[in-house]
């Protein structure tokens, strides 16, 4: 019992050093979403609100790569236009039209599906954006 009891102590003490072994910077992580409009969680959107634009932390490839996805039980916006990226090469905008008391949900990438991507090909870690309007 004793072996046992020092073998998880040493374990708790090296575990720290293995999840640092390599140095975490900006560049070395994938993207994340840094805001979207509407917010998630919001349950009061006014349904005039005709686009909805996700930012990520990290410039992205701009060229048609994205994966905007349903998500079961929620309702997908109706895409009235072209999606697109603004010159900042962070926001992604699609132009919508919504509908009243209605809850929309939606993923930004996925494990298989995941083409948004930073410049150096990074995909974007996952991100779920739930919102309901008035």
């Amino acid at each position: 019992m004793f072996e046992v009891k020092k073998l998880l102590a040493i374990l708790f003490l090296i575990q720290p050093l293995v999840l640092f072994a390599t140095e975490i910077t900006l560049d070395s992580v994938p993207p994340v979403v840094v805001s979207t409009t509407p917010k998630a969680g919001i349950a009061n959107v006014e349904v005039s609100l005709n686009k909805i634009s996700v930012t990520f932390s990290k410039d992205m490839m701009t060229k048609e790569m994205w994966s905007v996805l349903m998500v079961d039980g929620g309702l997908f916006p109706k895409i009235t236009g072209s999606v697109k990226y603004l010159g900042d090469k962070r926001t992604f905008v699609m132009p919508v039209k919504l509908l009243p008391n209605k809850t929309y949900a939606m993923r930004f990438n996925s494990k298989d599906n995941n083409a948004f991507r930073d410049t150096t090909g990074k995909p974007a870690e996952s991100y779920l954006l739930v919102f309901k309007t008035k």
